[in-house]
């Protein structure tokens, strides 16, 4: 077995990382990555063990921006494939808690209800935004892997919909929040409008110029509006004024 180089795993987390993105966890071949990495399949081998472990480990990485220390001696141990599920469901879980959304429905009478919806908002969009690779990366796979689907859609955004759903039935029946038409609907305009800013608005070439503070900001602006009735608070954005010529 070669002397491996010190860049060894951050070589193979990128490589691996490319070819799941465009080619989802059944269709890449561990050729495929070795070719990206431009080594041989054995070498390969010699650095992880199977397709599973990689998976697991590119995944892992995708929702903490991070490889476990655990695992930086090659080679990595293959695992099987439901234990690569469930490894993959344990880093979704822990990364994404969502503290002030639960926080926000043991509680019926919140003192401020604009601070404490700004503060679930923000919270779910900074859980979105860091774990969007892991998000990109297991999405990218449901088409082929049902296990992966029921975890992302159903475990995942199924479950977050209800919350948010009985979080916005809760301050609108309290008369917090502005009556909506269906609550689960407006949970669900909730989810995408956060994801496409904080997930998806990165993989689109057209939208570069929009800086992450500025998608930030107008996400949570809006959508607070949206909800809370009557606010009279008015925060003033910097911006050039157009001078009018008379």
């Amino acid at each position: 077995m070669r002397v491996r180089p010190d860049s060894w795993l951050a070589d193979l987390l990128k490589a691996a990382t490319k070819v799941f993105s465009a080619k989802g966890y059944r269709q890449a071949q561990m050729s495929d990555i070795a070719r990206e990495m431009g080594v041989s399949q054995g070498t390969l081998y010699n650095y992880i063990e199977s397709k599973e472990a990689l998976f697991q480990l590119v995944c892992e990485r995708g929702f903490n921006n991070s490889a476990s220390q655990a695992q930086r001696k090659p080679p990595i141990a293959s695992v099987s494939f439901e234990t690569m599920l469930q490894k993959i469901r344990e880093q979704g879980s822990s990364n994404a808690r969502l503290d002030r959304l639960r926080a926000a429905l043991r509680t019926s009478d919140p003192v401020d209800a604009r601070a404490e919806l700004e503060a679930v908002l923000r919270e779910f969009y900074s859980v979105i935004e860091r774990n969007r690779h892991g998000f990109d990366l297991v999405e990218r796979s449901t088409g082929e892997v049902p296990e992966l689907a029921h975890m992302l859609f159903v475990e995942g955004r199924g479950r977050t919909v209800d919350a948010f759903a009985r979080y916005i039935t809760s301050r609108v029946q309290s008369g917090h929040f502005k009556p909506v038409p269906d609550a689960p609907t407006a949970a669900r305009f909730i989810i995408e409008a956060i994801t496409w800013f904080a997930r998806h608005r990165h993989n689109t070439p057209d939208s570069q110029m929009i800086s992450d503070r500025d998608a930030l900001e107008t996400t949570i602006h809006f959508l607070v509006s949206a909800f809370i009735p009557g606010d009279s608070r008015e925060t003033k954005y910097p911006g050039k004024r157009k001078k009018v010529r008379k």
